[in-house]
């Protein structure tokens, strides 16, 4: 129905009335099933020239005073019938015709969920402190923002020794005004844990420390400036070289096969005395010798030794039951990356970091 075709009214009878806004109604219902719901409010309830405007003017304006409320009530009615058929197209949602065309078809295959998996280094991470777990050892967190107290000095690491320059790292800003143990840096290993943990727990002490660590270093095959170490720390009563060796042993068994063999060579370390370097007989070859090995038979793997008296002596000023003359201990550490390579047969460690998802999908 157009507004043109709403005629004026001459004749106010209630048989009139009710023949013509049932018309009106009857009209509605066709239209709002069969036009567009916004074409439909325009036609019908538009302010200018919709058809209960036009009604409206034609009809009301005209009407006897005697007449107006009657009609008046019959147009509010219409206009609630009007608008209950608006609210009811806009909410029917998409036609059969719509629906016919959109329809799924279930002899597709449907979309695939990918499932997430722990990355590589996590997944590492994991693997060394289940090991170590095992051995009843806990584990410890600390800031990697450390002071230059923790990470160097209390690790017998003084001001000017020459040691600090092979773990060189990455200060931060406006430190110069602070004394030089409260200057802030990025942590170089996780051993300040190491101390954190004896200034306020008294021996024994069994714990393992995982965590991201920072070193000014260039990035090649083999170094990053960011990695990941774990390092551990066993305190007791006559701990000795031997615990050591038969801890790390067992480590490195569970983690690469009963197999695998372990030998220790003297080094240095300032936090520890006597010190030594762990290598493992060559997973790839079996100790043959092969390239992976350059030929040696052996793999460097992790660093190791007795606990250094000094560094107790720094532990006893806040837990005097750090004396060096009645306990003793062993730490070890080890990067992640460097084992994970060695796990999962990666040769460039920036790969870890890529953030590749062929890379890291092999691992899924």
């Amino acid at each position: 129905m157009m507004n043109e075709e709403i005629p004026n009214k001459s004749t106010f009878s209630e048989a009139a009335l009710v023949t013509e806004f049932t018309a009106l109604v009857n009209a509605a219902r066709l239209e709002a099933a069969s036009m567009d719901p916004e074409a439909f409010r325009l036609n019908w309830l538009g302010r200018k020239q919709g058809i209960l405007k036009v009604a409206s003017d034609r009809w009301l304006k005209s009407a006897p005073p005697e007449a107006k409320k009657t009609i008046g009530l019959r147009f509010n009615a219409l206009k609630d019938v009007v608008e209950g058929l608006l609210e009811a197209s806009l909410g029917a949602g998409p036609s059969d015709a719509a629906l016919a065309a959109e329809a799924i078809d279930i002899t597709l295959p449907g979309t695939e969920r990918l499932t997430g998996a722990e990355h590589p280094i996590t997944r590492t991470l994991n693997e060394i402190t289940s090991v170590f777990a095992a051995l009843g050892y806990s584990v410890g967190v600390g800031p990697e923002v450390e002071t230059d107290f923790y990470n160097f000095e209390s690790m017998n690491f003084p001001p000017g020794h020459p040691a600090r320059d092979t773990q060189d790292t990455l200060v931060i800003a406006n430190q110069e005004r602070r004394p030089l143990r409260d200057r802030l840096l990025l942590r170089t290993h996780t051993s300040p844990v190491q101390m954190r943990t004896m200034e306020t727990q008294a021996p024994p002490v069994r714990i393992i420390i995982p965590g991201k660590v920072h070193r000014n270093d260039a990035m090649d095959a083999t170094h990053s400036p960011i990695f990941h170490q774990v390092e551990g720390l066993c305190v007791d009563t006559n701990i000795t070289f031997s615990d050591l060796k038969g801890t790390l042993d067992h480590a490195m068994k569970a983690l690469f096969g009963s197999a695998v063999k372990t030998r220790f060579f003297p080094s240095f370390f300032p936090f520890t005395e006597p010190s030594a370097d762990v290598q493992i007989s060559c997973i790839f070859c079996g100790g043959k010798g092969c390239r992976k090995c350059k030929n040696s038979g052996w793999i460097e793997l992790l660093g190791c030794g007795m606990v250094d008296p000094a560094v107790f002596a720094f532990a006893a000023e806040k837990q005097p039951a750090y004396d060096p003359k009645r306990i003793s201990g062993f730490a070890f550490g080890m990067g992640v990356e460097r084992i994970a390579m060695m796990k999962y047969g990666i040769s460039e460690i920036g790969q870890f970091y890529s953030g590749d998802m062929r890379f890291l999908g092999q691992f899924g």
